[in-house]
């Protein structure tokens, strides 16, 4: 992660090696964003039509480099573009912000500095920066022989006010949720050769000590003698054991309860429904919730909100062989309620059943789960949006609303009582999949079973943009995302806060 200072200097007279400022889009080409006055005026008031003249048009992610020819201390001005404002779909202001840093951030990949003077406005706007500039120099080089990708160093925010209390802390807090994203998009990154239930959980356990969070870990005979079919079922096909990871942050006073799941698949094959040699390319990323979860558990641990917070990772590596379960097999889930598996492709509802069911004994007051659970939620929703359903309206609106500050991308989705219908199974209490229409919604309605009465419950099926297989783009890189940590971090503020 790049370094950080705060200033609110004039950029000309930084010594960086460049100096970041942002543009819009419009008929007449790129404008100038606040911020960029100063550098405007060095290079008297020439910026504006020397990008137009480079091919400039201030669109997003939009990065044109042009040399100051002395006139400033940095030798290099980076435009970066953040569109056509005010059309539908538009990102909010803060989001622009986090794009637009980290478009540049990728763009200086190798440069020891930068000063960023984008357009700020209220004491979130740097944290914003910050943040997309932490998430954009990320890159996973655990495997590659040589030096490993270089990343933009030292980074200065550029704007008034900066220096004030509620900014460095607002700065602080993107820090340490960054550094959680960056942490989760390493686990998923990682080959499943050396990331599997047993592994994860070592790791898990490891980085909990020390801070303020408890961990207890239930491996393959615990999880036997519990009853916890649904992670025995799905794991009893590989050679790695399952795991149950439960992580738990108790702070004195708290006042409210909140339990995150995270559905932690190591690999997917699909079991003896086995998925094509191009399905299960990706399918390292079926641990994306687990990873999330984790990952936003140690954030809470440092940012110490004063909300009690449970996370249950369930993992398995869904495998064929002898020991495989098999479609038509009736398993029971932690609780006593039974599954008949019709394909034993629909997996990670199932390790995530048990996980919901066991987390009644906390007596939370809200759950959440998440998990890369469905391909019709990708169908959907396309590969950057995730899908949001809950048992109540007001939650829903309320994981929405944590979703869009937090600079996710998430859609409300409902769970119609009539699909329930198509879970009914003539020897079990419910099938673990219905028919092909509306997928992620029935996957929903499956969860919803085990989840403990009386309990607020939402669910992130984050199928989509959990992976990015496309070229990097703004603050996202290809490969694992890190997607729902944010959002996580932001619905247990807001609880704390009593905004949830």
């Amino acid at each position: 992660m790049s370094t950080v200072t705060l200033s609110s200097a004039n950029p000309t007279g930084l010594k960086v090696d460049a100096i970041v400022v942002a543009t819009s889009a419009d008929d007449t080409g790129p404008n100038l964003l606040p911020g960029a006055e100063p550098v405007d005026k060095a290079l008297k008031g020439s910026l504006r039509d020397t990008l137009a003249r480079l091919g400039a048009t201030g669109k997003a992610d939009e990065v044109v480099k042009l040399p100051t020819q002395g006139k400033t201390k940095a030798p290099v001005v980076v435009a970066v573009g953040t569109g056509s404002p005010g059309e539908p779909g538009t990102a909010g202001r803060r989001e622009v912000l986090r794009r637009a840093a980290g478009t540049a951030a990728r763009a200086l990949s190798g440069t020891a500095s930068a000063a960023f003077a984008l357009p700020l406005e209220g004491d979130g706007d740097a944290a914003a920066v910050v943040e997309g500039v932490s998430l954009g120099v990320y890159s996973f080089d655990e495997y590659k022989t040589g030096d490993g990708t270089e990343r933009l160093g030292a980074i200065t925010v550029v704007g008034p006010g900066v220096k004030a209390k509620a900014v460095k802390d607002s700065v602080s807090r993107a820090e340490v949720v960054a550094a959680a994203v960056n942490r989760a998009r390493d686990w998923v990154n990682t080959p499943p050769r050396d990331l599997f239930p047993k592994s994860f959980a070592e790791t898990s356990t490891k980085l909990a000590k020390g801070t303020k969070l408890n961990v207890e870990v239930l491996d393959e005979k615990a999880l036997a003698r519990g009853g916890y079919g649904g992670l025995i079922g799905v794991g009893q096909g590989s050679d790695n054991p399952p795991r149950l990871i439960r992580m738990s942050y108790r702070p004195a006073r708290a006042k409210k309860h909140v339990v995150l799941v995270g559905k932690g698949i190591t690999f997917d094959t699909g079991g003896i429904s086995l998925k094509s040699s191009e399905g299960m390319q990706t399918m390292k990323s079926d641990m994306g919730g687990a990873a999330a979860v984790v990952a936003a558990m140690l954030a809470v641990a440092e940012l110490a909100p004063r909300v009690a917070v449970t996370a249950y990772a369930a993992m398995a590596e869904n495998m064929p062989s002898g020991k495989a379960q098999r479609p038509s097999d009736v398993i029971t889930i932690y609780g006593g309620k039974t599954v008949e598996v019709l394909n034993t492709d629909a997996e990670g509802r199932l390790v995530m059943a048990d996980a919901l069911a066991r987390s009644g004994e906390d007596e939370p007051d809200l759950i959440i789960d998440v998990a890369t659970l469905t391909g019709a939620a990708v169908v959907a929703l396309g590969t950057r949006v995730a899908g949001i359903m809950a048992n109540n309206d007001e939650l829903l609106r309320t994981v929405y609303s944590a979703a869009e500050r937090s600079g996710e991308q998430m859609w409300p989705l409902p769970l119609p009582s009539d699909l329930r219908e198509k879970l009914d199974s003539q020897v079990a209490d419910i099938a673990n999949i219905g028919d092909r229409n509306g997928g992620a919604l029935q996957a929903g309605l499956f969860l919803k079973e085990f989840v403990p009465a009386g309990v607020d419950w939402a669910h992130l099926d984050i199928a989509g943009p959990a992976f990015n297989e496309t070229a990097a783009f703004g603050y996202t890189p290809k490969g694992a995302t890190g997607t729902a940590v944010r959002t996580l971090v932001q619905i247990i503020d807001d609880v704390a806060d009593g905004r949830a």
